[in-house]
């Protein structure tokens, strides 16, 4: 009985990937549609990167069957990237500091 059940699998019904597909070709079509309409500066790549991150966390929850593990292995994938995320930003920040303070203190350099 245990052997049937290991080859039967997980099924999932093909209107949820369909469903998603629709909704990953939506997203994009709006991504599209960011640069077609003519926005430009920080709304322009807030709203990519939205899209970008909603396409993404559709891939992985349904595709990557992500939705259907256990809580702490959605913890192990997810929680270093977000890590890494945050220490770019911290980077980032910094060098900004740096930079400023370099030129004020030690002049432009030309």
């Amino acid at each position: 009985m245990a052997e049937q059940q290991s080859q039967q699998g997980q099924q999932h019904p093909i209107r949820l990937y369909m469903v998603v597909w629709g909704l990953l070709f939506v997203l994009s079509t709006f991504s599209y549609l960011v640069d077609y309409i003519g926005i430009q500066g920080y709304p322009r790549w807030s709203l990519i990167i939205l899209f970008m991150l909603l396409k993404a966390g559709l891939i992985i929850a349904i595709f990557m069957h992500l939705a259907w593990e256990r809580l702490v292995l959605i913890y192990v994938i997810l929680f270093p990237p977000v890590l890494v995320l945050v220490f770019a930003a911290l980077m980032a920040s910094e060098s900004n500091y740096t930079i400023l303070s370099r030129m004020t203190f030690l002049g432009t350099g030309s």
